[in-house]
């Protein structure tokens, strides 16, 4: 029995799918047919943040979209290793056990690193990506609202007693949060209504590695090798309030995109920029318009 959707059943109408790893329920979409898009969230989303590109791109491809186990539809076990190595051995087989090919990988946040994560293990499985104000790389800096909610006890009683990440993100994560309706506040927050079903909040937040000892280091340094060793290099940068669309292709030679690039190049780097702030909800310009564009699907 999935969870209710009480306030928000027009903003996510979409069929829900699971698989069963180790016991516990992994959430997914899946819409629509044709090649296949990969939708991998963040923190503190789901993949109810990525309803529209959903909605957008389905008649003509084949959309998934994963919940993390801990966020979502998925199950949050309270006893569970929320560390970035289960993540992407949780989605690494999602894609093997549907066995996905010829991907395009769409990560937000987090997913950047646990979708590229899993790209560095299967390269043969993916083809492009377009990635979402993420980094799957080592950083030496932390903004002070997420280092506060790591201070032990205190961090604990924001993020998962007050519910203040999920909160925040909605005002500071967007560059116009007077344009979520009560629809979508309540579709974000839907899957995070108690101190039990934050655990994952609290648990991506906690695994950030700032320093060598951390239990999550040594994975972010392997896919950033990874990813460096199979030049799949692909970073995101940031320009104000504004966030960087990257398609990049994996193997062989890279399509030409309409927006920038150079044609034969391993490595295609898009210019467009558009203001959405942290998450995807706002925008100046329907974001479909510009992947598709960037997939090389766009008809004027």
């Amino acid at each position: 029995m999935f969870p209710a959707r009480t306030g928000f059943e027009q903003e996510y109408p979409f069929a829900s799918h699971e698989l069963k790893f180790d016991g516990l329920r992994y959430h997914y979409v899946d819409e629509g047919s044709g090649p296949t898009l990969l939708f991998v969230h963040g923190n503190p989303t789901w993949s109810f943040a990525f309803r529209n590109l959903i909605k957008a791109l389905s008649p003509s491809y084949r959309v998934l979209a994963v919940d993390h186990i801990g966020c979502g539809f998925s199950d949050k076990p309270q006893n569970y290793p929320y560390r970035l190595a289960q993540h992407v051995a949780n989605l690494e087989r999602f894609v093997t056990e549907l066995d996905l090919r010829d991907i395009t990988l769409f990560a937000h946040d987090w997913g950047g690193a646990i979708g590229m994560g899993v790209a560095t293990r299967l390269p043969e499985r993916f083809s492009r990506f377009v990635l979402f104000n993420t980094a799957a790389f080592r950083s030496q800096r932390i903004p002070l609202r997420i280092a506060v909610c790591r201070i032990p006890g205190l961090g604990a009683i924001g993020v998962r007693g007050l519910n203040l990440f999920s909160r925040a993100a909605l005002r500071m994560a967007v560059a116009h949060p007077e344009r979520l309706t009560p629809a979508v506040r309540a579709g974000y927050l839907a899957p995070y209504d108690s101190w039990a079903h934050r655990i994952a909040i609290d648990r991506f937040v906690r695994d950030i590695p700032m320093h060598p000892q951390h239990p999550s280091y040594a994975t972010l340094l392997e896919i950033e090798d990874g990813l460096q060793n199979r030049r799949l290099l692909a970073r995101n940068r940031q320009v104000g309030n504004q966030a960087t669309v990257y398609l990049d292709h994996v193997n062989g030679q890279a399509d030409e995109v309409v927006h920038g690039g150079q044609a034969g190049a391993e490595v295609v780097q898009t210019d467009v920029y558009f203001q959405i702030g942290h998450t995807l909800e706002d925008r100046k310009r329907p974001l479909g318009v510009l992947i598709y564009r960037g997939l090389g699907h766009f008809k004027a």
